[in-house]
């Protein structure tokens, strides 16, 4: 079977299609030789398994039931859907044009392809497009931003707490860690359900837009996201919450209709001297995470705990 380089999983291609007789020829020429093909056949199903299966390629009739090829790659982009390192090839009826061809990269994909289809030829192309994608996504693994958001992931944000802390210790100021977390449906692997990957997107966001330049930004995990202040203590720390916790909800405000409201969560700690508070930069936030686990099992409903707070919380 062949497998990513990355996480040993099979490689996964998803192919949108109406075409039965498309889908086919497609599977036909991959399965063979250890892909594992996924088939739907709206714009709609597509969109759903791409972010449930996040496939290594994806394979898009440019006539679909419910909107067109070209559509349908633009919302995967756009929605970040798949990463911007994920190969889309775009099928047509007839052989390509330039036209066709210029048309296919302006909506996000990366080639087109029209019968009569080369086995020999897709099997080359798929080949270099997905091993150079694999090797984005190790990249991306070994490094320090999450993928899905685009902010810090836990080892960036951590590396970026130590810095911090570094900083503040040499000059006697304050640090705060905030987090927040939206209420979001998570699978049995403790992923974000395909449902929820929008609203984290809008979360994440909300979080660049209404961050400060000296603020370290992540995403702590599936459904929480770490804010780290310098030269703000505790006090100032729930006041970036708030602050936090309003631009986000204003974010959500442009949602679809009959969107279900989004509660969030938000917990803090802060220190007014991080060189005489003797703290690990690490037990800042896990201080912030203690408090974040208050507001979420609070039984008044109250959204924000500081670290601190035993019976008055932050309302």
């Amino acid at each position: 079977m062949r497998t990513t380089a990355v996480s040993a999983r099979p490689t996964i291609v998803l192919i949108a299609s109406k075409q039965e007789w498309t889908s086919r020829t497609f599977e036909s020429i991959l399965a063979p030789k250890g892909w594992v093909v996924l088939k739907c056949y709206t714009a709609a199903r597509a969109l759903e398994r791409a972010r449930r299966d996040q496939p290594d390629v994806l394979i898009v009739d440019s006539q679909l039931p419910d909107e067109t090829g070209h559509e349908l790659c633009r919302r995967l982009r756009t929605e970040q859907v798949v990463t911007p390192s994920t190969p889309i090839l775009l099928t047509l009826h007839e052989p390509p044009t330039r036209r066709d061809r210029l048309a296919a990269l302006r909506a996000g994909a990366w080639d087109c392809l029209g019968p009569p289809y080369d086995a020999d030829e897709l099997l080359a192309l798929l080949d270099v497009l997905v091993s150079a994608k694999l090797d984005v996504d190790r990249t991306r693994s070994e490094g320090l931003i999450d993928g899905t958001t685009g902010l810090y992931n836990v080892r960036g944000v951590t590396r970026r707490a130590r810095e911090m802390a570094s900083q503040a210790a040499r000059h006697h100021a304050a640090l705060s860690c905030v987090l927040i977390a939206p209420d979001v449906s998570v699978d049995e692997a403790g992923e974000v359900a395909a449902n929820s990957q929008p609203l984290v997107h809008q979360v994440a966001e909300a979080l660049k837009a209404a961050g400060r330049r000296s603020d370290a930004i992540g995403r702590l995990s599936p459904d929480a996201f770490a804010v780290i202040a310098m030269d703000t203590d505790a006090p100032q720390a729930r006041q970036l919450a708030v602050r936090l916790a309003s631009a986000i909800a204003t974010s959500l405000q442009t949602s679809p209709p009959h969107t279900p409201p989004v509660r969030l969560h938000a917990g803090y700690h802060g220190v007014p001297d991080f060189h005489e508070a003797s703290l690990d930069p690490v037990d800042l936030m896990l201080r912030a995470t203690a408090a974040l686990r208050k507001a979420r099992s609070d039984p008044a409903g109250m959204w924000l705990w500081g670290f601190d707070e035993v019976a008055t919380p932050a309302g």
